[in-house]
């Protein structure tokens, strides 16, 4: 029995040492500032989250990942859980409290409650005429907006992790996580990836908030951001590759397990941001899968990833 069940991800937290260049990536990248102080950066999407990604100023490195508990009481709850801090005031921008643990790599987790709502941005779109709905945009020209993505919301986060299964079990153990699709090399036994997702019910989730996969090394290996539509997956990509600035790592394709349509770029230190567009929804009556690695890693469409992304991992 999971100690609570968290509703959603909530932000990641990383350390940078110029806040001016990570700024000038996440803006490249589609996110918007919400509130930057002299040693933090905070920024949202067009959400009405106060924040979904949190930069520190100093030794570039991955800090941990935050996660939305359902109420106050569950923060309680979590407070007793081994190692556990207890029940915080939180003094970042935006407020609320939060509980803190360390998973089995050394990684903080934080789990959020009360945290400041902002107003939406808009994020206006025309509608497409298709093969199913040939009308929906009847005597309208498309006129798609030039610039970058329009970050939505954050959908997950990725370790890289020389133990797979303890990782898994502590985020099953302590946040309620659900498998979608496990994921072995070989023997059926031998567990190199776990996607998870949140467990909210009968109501529908994202296919994976979690996605833990083997490497001789602990890091974050990358994490995801919801676009508005596949449109702007590509609108995104144009506008990142014209910067020539930043490394590209993957990307543009469709995923199987998931099925997001998907792009990665690197941010100047190395820390892998990926834009993606239409997920699998699921909910607790979808059960879970276990698949091979050469049938579940894969791409529906786009090229196979190269073996830097497969191996990148940032402490």
């Amino acid at each position: 029995m999971a100690f609570i069940k968290a509703t959603d991800i909530a932000y990641i937290r990383l350390g940078a040492p110029d806040l001016d260049l990570m700024e000038e990536f996440l803006t490249r990248f589609g996110l918007v500032k919400t509130e930057r102080t002299k040693d933090k950066l905070y920024s949202r999407g067009t959400d009405p989250v106060h924040h979904l990604h949190v930069v520190e100023k100093g030794e570039p490195k991955f800090i941990g990942l935050a996660y939305h508990a359902a109420s106050e009481e569950d923060l309680h709850k979590l407070a007793k859980a081994p190692g556990a801090s207890a029940v915080e005031s939180m003094d970042d921008a935006g407020g609320g409290k939060r509980v803190r643990l360390t998973e089995p790599n050394g990684y903080q987790i934080e789990v959020v409650h009360g945290i400041q709502k902002v107003d939406p941005l808009p994020a206006p779109r025309q509608k497409l005429n298709s093969g199913y709905e040939p009308l929906a945009r009847p005597g309208d020209l498309m006129r798609l907006p030039k610039g970058a993505s329009r970050v939505k919301r954050i959908g997950h986060g990725v370790l890289g992790t020389p133990k797979v299964k303890e990782t898994v079990n502590w985020f099953r153990d302590h946040l309620g996580f659900i498998c979608s699709d496990d994921v072995y090399a070989g023997d059926k036994n031998n567990l190199i990836g776990s996607f998870n997702r949140c467990d909210r019910g009968d109501d529908y989730v994202d296919h994976h908030v979690f996605f833990a996969i083997h490497n001789d090394r602990a890091g974050l290996n990358h994490v995801s951001f919801e676009v508005q539509d596949i449109d702007d997956v590509f609108m995104g990509h144009h506008h990142m590759r014209d910067y020539g600035k930043y490394e590209h790592m993957w990307g543009i394709g469709r995923h199987l397990l998931g099925s997001q349509v998907y792009d990665y770029w690197s941010d100047p230190w190395g820390r892998v941001h990926e834009h993606w567009a239409d997920s699998d929804r699921l909910n607790v009556k979808n059960g879970s899968n276990l698949i091979a690695a050469e049938d579940g890693l894969v791409s529906q469409w786009g090229d196979p990833p190269p073996q830097r992304f497969i191996e990148r991992v940032s402490p």
